[in-house]
């Protein structure tokens, strides 16, 4: 076990905030509390940097919810992207704007982490979180929530937050419930110079063969990062897919310096954020864009959502105010990420029926592709376009009317 600026007799200290996670969630949450001026503790169970499997694409909301002074290690700026549907009817759009940015994220990560540090949190590498208690004889009082580390070791906190990922102990602790579980497949791909060079600022979203699932390949300097997403329990059809995507794209041949594969899940509507003292976030608390399952800008928001009201948490006197701050924390991520996940849900629904409708229209009419810029951007949100864009609004509704095709074309996406 590694430690930074700890020592033995800070095992019994009472932490104002303890973190469990130091992905973007976590790390954004311990920058939140230790910013207000509070002791916080950042625990991860791995050694940092670690490899995440995921696209790494930066869009605005992502990028508006750094800390002041944070420089994005941008591997390549995107300023086209091309859709296909299962490999055919590809079509380029390209934008004079960048659309977003891409990043490794053992890099991000890392340099979220140190952000946090410089704002005062204390990191602690390869400790895993066994267990939270809220009661019982590892807690001193009503105020406390212990944190029993694996070895035996209690660390004691005014408030914690689990950014653990949604697999995590802390997410068990509060009880959330998972709606929407996916499997993404993802190759990190090395290949020549001149294959990168025609890659380079330019993306593609393939429409894949099963209902809701698409590919994609995002361009980090001299390697590809190529994945896959689909629901759970289509894993053989998912490498399936993954595996045509690569050959289609004449990929084949170059060897994957890294292999991976990784479940999101989005919450339930009805998904608790909080018990007692304790906060969830980012992956954690199953937040996520159901259509797409971008997760980094809603790990960066939620994460800052939980740190500002972890800070009430822990200077709450009694349960009663405790519980008031953590309903709170609830209303903003709810009233925010909430209603974007409930647009994106409504998306996916669609998509998995009539794919090619999507395909055309964002490929060919102008109004679409314009709001697909606004949203990478960071000038509107989808939950910001369907509320304020009529023309947004009555697609959306047309599309939730529209019955299911009875052929293939959810398949084929014609």
């Amino acid at each position: 076990m590694s430690s930074e600026n700890s020592s033995a007799d800070d095992v019994r200290q009472v932490w104002d905030v303890v973190v469990v996670g130091a992905g973007p969630a976590g790390a954004s949450a311990a920058y939140a509390a230790a910013v207000a001026g509070r002791r916080v503790l950042l625990l991860e169970k791995a050694e940092l940097p670690r490899y995440k499997t995921c696209g790494g694409g930066i869009i605005g909301p992502s990028r508006d919810s750094l800390p002041p002074g944070f420089e994005l290690p941008f591997k390549d700026r995107v300023h086209a992207v091309t859709f296909s549907s299962n490999g055919r009817f590809a079509r380029t759009r390209r934008s004079r704007q960048m659309l977003f940015g891409l990043i490794n994220r053992p890099e991000f990560d890392q340099r979220l982490v140190e952000h946090a540090q410089k704002a005062g949190a204390e990191l602690r590498t390869g400790v895993a979180v066994q267990r939270v208690e809220q009661h019982g004889s590892a807690v001193p009082d009503r105020r406390t929530v212990a944190v029993v580390l694996q070895g035996g070791e209690t660390v004691l906190a005014r408030a914690v937050i689990g950014a653990d990922g949604s697999a995590g102990r802390i997410g068990a602790h509060v009880g959330v419930k998972l709606d929407q579980v996916d499997l993404g497949l993802e190759a990190e791909i090395p290949v020549p110079e001149t294959v990168a060079e025609d890659w380079k600022g330019r993306v593609l979203i393939d429409w894949g063969p099963m209902p809701g699932s698409y590919g994609w390949v995002f361009p980090k300097g001299d390697t590809l990062t190529v994945g896959v997403i689909s629901r759970r329990g289509e894993g053989a059809a998912t490498k399936r897919y993954l595996e045509d995507f690569i050959a289609r794209l004449g990929l084949a041949g170059f060897e994957p310096a890294i292999s991976s594969g990784h479940l999101t899940r989005c919450r339930a509507d009805d998904s608790p954020l909080s018990r007692g003292r304790v906060l969830v976030c980012g992956d954690a608390a199953g937040l996520l864009e159901p259509w797409t399952r971008e997760g980094i800008s809603f790990a960066l928001r939620s994460g800052r959502l939980a740190g500002e009201w972890a800070v009430r948490i822990a200077e709450a006197h009694d349960a009663v105010d405790a519980r008031r701050q953590a309903l709170n924390y609830a209303f903003a991520v709810k009233a925010g990420l909430g209603v974007e996940m409930s647009v994106g849900k409504r998306m996916l629904a669609a998509f998995e029926q009539r794919p090619g409708v999507f395909h055309a229209v964002l490929t060919g009419f102008r109004p679409a592709w314009k709001a697909f810029k606004d949203i990478t951007q960071g000038s509107t949100t989808l939950g910001e376009l369907v509320r304020t864009h009529p023309m947004a609004h009555r697609a959306l509704m047309a599309l939730d009317r529209r019955p299911a095709s009875g052929g293939g074309e959810a398949g084929a996406g014609q």
